[in-house]
């Protein structure tokens, strides 16, 4: 078991508990203790919660905390629909941070990249749902969620990602996004808090896309252009990209912070099929060329879709995310936020496959609350 800075139990435990003292049988860090073991057993819902307080035994629910028998699916949706949700995932983002920090302290010159992008709760959604889209910011290697803000629709990312900002540690750390963020005021608050940004242009753009393509269409003028390529062989076609980046604009345009422009060009080829397709991406940084050479920029672009496959991909499939029906109040966002945890520690552990490694866990539920930070006693 590798150990965390900080144990999640203590984290939970800071959490402010909103229930008058009249009638309360369960402390409030016990009950979200007990909703990340199950979550980490791959139990998808509160009912399900509710079965897992009961189906390994007192020693378990007891290290947990409770003096009495485990909760039932209704205290688990009451606790949850007036959760602070807003304290409840600045703690944990915090926590997140915490890992994330010292991960990049044990491996030095590792520089931290985080990924912005938002996820609709599709089923939450189609049942009425208030404020069901989530903007998350991720980070590359770990798969860790460090913070999460719940906006009205994907539209609102583009005013709701300042808030999310606030949240994270910009400072010295590498932030890539999708198009729809590639706005100047969020590449500024980037630059401003001393981290970098690296952002696809497309049509929403459309000046500064021009510029870069006159860039690359002409040749090169009073600067150097780089180029990277790698190839990807599997899934029954051949992928090949190729980077190529110019410092061309950095005097002459606007944009905030613009040291670097880049083209990327994605060719594909169906060997069954014999079909070809070619793709081409323009983007911005400003990181400079001594500190992102076009294969290290390339990464970054591949790597923002980390927060799809390591993430919103494993929400979906492993637990089900899309499909979960909860509406009232705050479960949907508080539900996402335990999945968020999960796979954060299960990653944290070196987990690949997340699936695997919750049908282990719940086969030997003590794995669970040493991955909280409660050590059975023997």
């Amino acid at each position: 078991m590798i150990a965390q800075p900080r144990p999640l139990i203590e984290v939970l435990a800071e959490i402010p508990d909103f229930r008058k003292t009249r009638g309360k049988r369960h402390a409030l860090a016990s009950i979200l203790a007990l909703a990340c073991c199950a979550v980490l057993c791959g139990y998808r819902s509160y009912s399900a919660m509710a079965e897992w307080g009961r189906n390994y035994g007192w020693r378990l629910v007891h290290a947990l905390g409770f003096r009495h028998q485990p909760p039932c699916a209704a205290t688990f949706y009451r606790v949850f629909r007036h959760l602070d949700c807003e304290t409840f995932e600045a703690k944990i983002g915090r926590w997140a941070q915490e890992m994330v920090a010292h991960s990049a302290t044990l491996h030095e010159g590792q520089e931290t990249a985080l990924g912005l992008d938002g996820k609709t709760l599709r089923g939450s959604k189609k049942h009425g749902a208030p404020g069901v889209h989530l903007l998350s910011a991720v980070a590359h290697d770990l798969g860790l969620t460090l913070a999460q803000q719940s906006v009205a629709d994907k539209t609102n990312e583009i005013t709701a990602v300042a808030t999310l900002l606030e949240q994270v540690v910009l400072e010295g750390r590498m932030v890539t996004m999708d198009a729809l963020l590639t706005q100047k005021h969020i590449a500024q608050t980037i630059v401003d808090a001393g981290g970098d940004y690296v952002m696809v242009v497309k049509d929403n753009q459309p000046q500064l896309r021009a510029d870069i393509e006159l860039v690359f269409a002409m040749p090169p003028w009073g600067d150097v252009q780089q180029t990277a390529t790698t190839w990807d062989i599997g899934h029954g076609r051949i992928e090949r990209r190729t980077i190529t980046t110019s410092e061309a604009l950095e005097s002459f345009s606007e944009w905030p912070g613009l040291r670097q422009v880049f083209h990327l060009e994605r060719q594909v080829h169906f060997p069954k099929s014999g079909q070809d397709r070619l793709e081409v991406v323009y983007g911005v940084t400003s990181l400079s060329s001594a500190r992102a050479t076009p294969s290290r920029l390339l990464e970054l672009v591949r790597g923002h879709w980390h927060i799809e496959n390591k993430s919103h991909w494993v929400r979906d499939v492993t637990f089900d995310e899309d499909r979960s029906q909860v509406r009232c109040g705050q479960i949907p966002q508080v539900m996402a936020a335990l999945r968020n945890i999960a796979i954060g520690l299960l990653r944290w552990q070196g987990y690949t496959n997340i699936a695997a490694a919750c049908r282990q866990v719940a086969a030997q539920p003590a794995r669970a609350l040493a991955l909280i930070g409660i050590e059975l006693e023997n």
